[in-house]
Formats: structure tokens, C-alpha cells, sequence
């Protein structure tokens, strides 16, 4: 029995140093945060504000949204807002890659703060670790400051750097997995998309896949609503300026300019920004093109967001899904649900059950393993298909085809996060329907109830459900699974690898599902 007192001592050891981390940490971070500072308010004399104040005054108190779907369209209304910003431009990000489209923006940034516009970019830690050079470069202009929420403190050595993640993993595993983007505090954008290639279709790439994806342009209360949430995030003990990690690093700026101005000119970036009819429009034409968007305006759309305290585990009553659960459980006659990644958990089996049990006709669209970047979580998938499919709910996987049929790049993978309830409600946002967003991560997103936006989200679930996107499930005896497209089945996952067959697997049989 020795071992086994060893093994209590080491036990007893490890959740000490875990106790311990945990302590330095906030002590560390009540010291390191930076000052506070608030978004800056909307004004009259902007191109932002005379373009977009325009339509507010023919709708007064009423929100516009626009959806964006085509992803060179989400790069390219991103890039107007950086031209035809003045004031402020607020970032809040779970990802921002350090590849063409990212580095574009960059540069954009860099032009913004140059003119006087104040930049705030807050940026998750969870894939920033390891890139701290390029987000240094980008907060060494004066205008210009990076903030990492939930960071870890070691990142100069990757020894010290895992055994701060494994020690601090129960803090570390709570993310903020929000998307806003805000200009002028009169312009948002909101909704799935990180900031990378792979979401604006810059590049193609055999190793990642293109994302098909939804986000909301929007204008009106609710971006003064935005402006606010991100303030609540900026200001909280969790967001600390990335400065404070590197106070010895002196960033050559102009080093860092020639490096971006150097890639804007290489030949994919210029052919990139061809393909958007890109001409270095001025702030005004920028702010125009904005304002010319297919805006829907309507008095009944609201952000909803978790507050930053959820990624310390606190604040329970004001997590989003006490927002969207009444939406769900109001639904009368079908619920189109899309989510890249779907581990409903007990909470979310009962809502979709009962909801069908009512007779309510609900349809979920999710990946499929050959599409996934995320073999976990489709592991913790699987043990609810057949529960879902025997509840009556329709099941699709998201698959298509590689358009390019001469090279071996993967097809798209889906990435939208939305539902539409009754053909006369609807959400966007980032929020997945696993029980990472539910529990750990901060998330965001507007629900709308514009009809003519409500048939465009429905127009975008019917497409992506069609035999030439997705698979459709059955479930033609009792624990059965059939794979139906068009002509075709299958008695398993199709187009999936016996390896990722396997490891799906093994994690459905695992106990992890809730931290995937």
C-alpha cells in the first residue's frame, strides 16, 4: 500500500501548488491590470456618423442588422470600418491569426491610430500563447493597446509555460469566446467569425478549412449595448495589457511596418484584395459603402452576452443561457438549430426533446467527423445521436465536397453558430450548443426578429441541409445508425478515416464531455 501513499502525497502536493497558483495569480492580476477606460460615445460629424446616423434617424430607437454570410464580404465590411473609423475602435476576439488577413488588418490598425483613432483590441490567451511578438508589435504604436483575458504569466519558457497551464488549468479552461468588432461606437460587427484566413477566405490551405460562417452588421442601440459589454470585459480583472508580460521588450515600429507593408505588396495579398474590389477607399466612400448594406430595422432585436465573471465561474443568473433558453422553450412549430460543434448535455437534451414531444418540429445542423476540426468534441457528439434521432428531431452533418476536385484541400467546415425559432425569431453569435459555451466560455450574440432577416437565416439552413452540403441521419431500427444523401448511405461515419473513427470513439466513452 505504499504506492498508493505516495500517490495521496502526490495528490495532496499537486492541488496545494494548484491552491497556490491560483492565489499568486489573482494577486498578481489585481497588481497587473491596467487603468480603466470606456468607449468613447458616437458624435456627428464621423463619416461613420453621418452615413450610419442617416438610416438611425429614419428608424429612430429601432437596431439594424444586416447578415453576413460570404466571407470576403465579413473581410471587407471589417476593413471599410478600420478606413472610416475617427474616434474609437473596439476588438474582442477569441482568435486573431497571425496570417495574410490578419496581418492586413493589422496594417489597417496601425493607419487608424496613426490618424488619431484610439484602438483597443482585447484578445483571448488561449491562441495567443506563443505569438506574443505580433500582438507586441501591434501595441507598441502609442495608440494602441493589447490586452490578453484569462492569461498565463509564464511565457518566456515553455517549461515554466506548461507547468503554469497544468497547475492553472481550472482557471486556464474558462475562456472568452466572444467576437465584436465596433467602430466609432456607432458600427458592429458580431457573430462566429474569428479573425484569420480560414474565415475570410484569403487563402486555401491543405492543412485548415475554409469556415462557413454568419456574422451581424449592425447599427443602432444595440452597438451602444456592445460598447458597453465590451467595456465590462476590458475593465474587469481578467483582461491584463500585454505590456505588462514584456516590460523590457523595446518593439522596432518601424521594423514591424516594413514587414506588413512588405506583405500587403507580396502577390497573394494584392490578389486577395483585387478579389474584394478593394481601392483604398477614403473614410468617407468607406463609411458609405457601410451604409449602403441591406440593413433590416426593427425595435425587438437585443444582444445578449455573458459577463466576464463567468469565466470565473461566478454570476450564474446572468449567463446567456438564461437569455436563449426561453427563446427555445417558446417555440410553438420548428426550431432550425446550426452549431459547429453539438455536446447538448442533460440540460440541452431536455430542452430539444421537449420541444419535440410538444410536436414542435426541431432540425439541427451540425459538422460531420470528415468535416470537424475538432475530433473531441465530436466524440462527445455521437453519444447523443441516436437519443436525438429517437426523440423525432432531424439530424444533419455539414459535409460538402472540396470545390477544388484537382487538389487534395479540404471543403469547407461549418463554424456558424444560429437558430431560428418559428420563422419569426432568430440568434447569431458565438455561442456553440456544447457544454463549453453553457459552462465555461463567455460568449455573445444578438437575437433578431426582422422577417426578411429570419428568411434569409432559414434560406442559409436549407442550403447548407441540402443533399449536395450535408449528410441526413436515420435511424431505421433501434440503435441503427444510417448516413442518406440523395442516392447515397452509409452504415458509418462517410468519409472519415478509420483514425478518426477511432479516437471519435474512444472519447464518446469517456467521461470528459463537459470541458469539451
Amino acid at each position: 500500500m505504499i504506492w498508493l501513499q505516495w500517490l495521496l502525497l502526490a495528490a495532496a502536493l499537486f492541488a496545494a501548488a494548484s491552491v497556490f497558483a491560483l492565489w499568486s495569480y489573482g494577486r498578481f492580476a489585481r497588481k497587473a491590470r491596467g487603468p480603466e477606460s470606456h468607449s468613447i460615445p458616437s458624435g456627428d460629424g464621423a463619416p461613420l456618423d453621418l452615413a450610419i446616423g442617416a438610416l438611425e434617424a429614419a428608424f429612430p430607437d429601432q437596431t439594424g442588422a444586416a447578415l453576413i454570410l460570404d466571407n470576403r464580404s465579413a473581410f471587407r465590411d471589417r476593413l471599410h470600418s478600420i478606413r472610416a473609423a475617427q474616434r474609437s475602435l473596439d476588438m474582442l476576439y477569441y482568435i486573431w491569426r497571425d496570417d495574410l488577413s490578419g496581418r492586413l488588418l493589422v496594417r489597417e490598425l496601425l493607419a487608424a491610430a496613426d490618424r488619431g483613432v484610439r484602438v483597443r483590441v482585447l484578445l483571448d490567451d488561449v491562441n495567443t500563447l506563443g505569438f506574443d511578438p505580433s500582438y507586441l508589435g501591434l501595441n507598441g504604436h502609442p495608440g494602441i493597446e493589447v490586452r490578453l483575458f484569462n492569461p498565463v504569466t509564464a511565457r518566456r519558457s515553455a517549461v515554466r509555460r506548461g507547468m503554469a497551464l497544468l497547475l492553472a488549468l481550472v482557471r486556464y479552461n474558462r475562456r472568452m469566446h466572444c467576437k465584436a468588432w465596433i467602430a466609432d461606437s456607432r458600427l458592429a460587427i458580431i457573430g462566429g467569425r474569428n479573425i484569420g484566413d480560414v474565415y475570410f477566405d484569403a487563402t486555401r490551405s491543405r492543412r485548415r478549412r475554409s469556415c462557413r460562417d454568419a456574422d451581424l452588421l449592425l447599427a443602432g442601440p444595440v452597438v451602444r449595448r456592445a460598447a458597453k459589454v465590451f467595456d465590462d470585459y476590458w475593465n474587469s480583472g481578467m483582461a491584463i495589457p500585454i505590456g505588462v508580460f514584456w516590460s523590457d521588450h523595446k518593439s522596432d515600429l518601424a521594423d514591424y511596418r516594413r514587414q506588413l507593408d512588405e506583405i500587403a505588396r507580396s502577390p497573394p495579398a494584392q490578389t486577395y484584395l483585387k478579389s474584394l474590389g478593394d481601392s483604398a477607399e477614403a473614410a468617407d466612400a468607406a463609411a458609405q459603402r457601410l451604409a449602403e448594406r441591406p440593413f433590416h430595422w426593427s425595435p425587438g432585436a437585443r444582444l445578449v452576452a455573458d459577463p466576464p465573471e463567468k469565466a470565473q465561474g461566478s454570476g450564474r443568473d446572468s449567463w446567456m443561457p438564461a437569455a436563449l433558453q426561453p427563446v427555445l422553450a417558446g417555440a410553438e412549430h420548428d426550431v432550425a438549430l446550426i452549431t459547429p460543434y453539438l455536446v447538448p448535455g442533460r440540460e440541452g437534451m431536455a430542452v430539444l426533446t421537449g420541444l419535440a414531444a410538444r410536436g414542435v418540429k426541431v432540425s439541427v445542423l451540425t459538422n460531420a467527423l470528415s468535416a470537424t476540426n475538432q475530433i473531441f468534441v465530436h466524440g462527445a457528439y455521437r453519444r447523443y445521436r441516436r437519443g436525438l434521432l429517437g426523440a423525432g428531431i432531424a439530424v444533419h452533418e455539414f459535409a460538402p465536397p472540396s470545390k477544388d476536385k484537382s487538389s487534395r484541400r479540404k471543403g469547407e467546415m461549418l463554424h456558424a453558430k444560429a437558430f431560428v425559432v418559428d420563422g419569426r425569431l432568430g440568434f447569431v453569435g458565438s455561442f456553440n450548443f456544447d457544454l463549453r459555451s453553457l459552462f465555461l466560455n463567455t460568449e455573445m450574440g444578438v437575437i433578431v426578429d426582422h422577417p426578411s432577416l429570419i428568411a434569409a437565416l432559414e434560406a442559409e439552413f436549407a442550403r447548407a441541409t441540402a443533399a449536395a452540403e450535408s449528410w441526413e441521419l436515420t435511424l431505421p431500427s433501434p440503435g441503427t445508425l444510417r448516413w442518406r444523401r440523395g442516392g447515397a448511405s452509409a452504415a458509418r461515419d462517410p468519409n472519415a478515416n478509420a483514425w478518426r473513427r477511432g479516437v471519435s470513439w474512444v472519447i464518446g466513452h469517456l467521461p470528459i464531455h463537459r470541458w469539451l
